[in-house]
């Protein structure tokens, strides 16, 4: 369905216009992490996930990215049983990064500039559902603090002109999805769906955000 749809959107520019997510570059956040010396974990979910594994996977101090389900049960952890949108999952991806290489301060700002928009209610583009909601899934206390900062700095800025929907849901298990879904972007770039909703967001990061960019995608 969601490669259908696409193809869909690509048939007439107003289409496409409609379902075009909006990217703002967002400030810096005003309060980052701790210094750190090993491996550290962030969980995010901004729809569909091959988008926004693709965008994470290069940046520099990114070590791995894989994609995966996030906020409901180990039953329900299925591409099969989250497209109904009721098993309390969204379409996450798990990153391991260096912390001496890159924060996870500069990893939301990220998030919120070129992955997704931050203020779609459950919908990201042509996707819609819970599934597809913009959430963070902090790892540790340190980052639900750094996260509720951030989200209340960027609404007090009126970045986008609207607030932010994006959640935060706390000790909900991350976990893999299919093998098929891993590395999606790059083993389909000429997709429809991968085309008009993704590699967008893609180029996005390499033109805003130069100096994170790496031409080597992580593992």
């Amino acid at each position: 369905m969601r490669i259908i749809a696409a193809a869909l959107l690509l048939s007439t520019t107003a289409c496409s216009a409609m379902a075009a997510e909006k990217m703002v570059t967002a400030p810096a956040p005003t309060a980052d992490e701790a210094p750190k010396t090993t491996l550290q974990t962030a969980v995010f979910a901004g729809g569909c996930f091959w988008g926004v594994e693709g965008v994470f996977e290069r940046l520099k101090g990114v070590q791995s990215v894989r994609s995966g389900y996030a906020g409901g049960s180990k039953a329900t952890a299925s591409y099969d049983k989250i497209g109904y949108g009721t098993t309390g999952h969204a379409e996450a991806v798990e990153i391991t990064y260096d912390p001496k290489k890159i924060s996870y301060g500069t990893l939301m700002q990220v998030l919120f500039s070129v992955a997704h928009d931050p203020t779609q209610l459950n919908r990201q583009g042509p996707d819609t559902g819970p599934q597809y909601r913009s959430t963070i899934f902090p790892q540790t206390p340190e980052q639900t603090t750094l996260a509720k900062a951030y989200i209340s700095q960027l609404n007090t800025a009126k970045t986008w002109g609207k607030p932010l929907v994006t959640t935060l849901e706390s000790s909900k298990p991350f976990y893999k999805a299919e093998d098929y879904h891993q590395n999606y972007l790059r083993a389909h770039p000429n997709q429809p769906y991968i085309m008009f909703n993704d590699l967008p967001k893609v180029e996005a990061l390499k033109t805003r955000f130069p100096a994170l960019w790496s031409e080597k995608p992580a593992a």
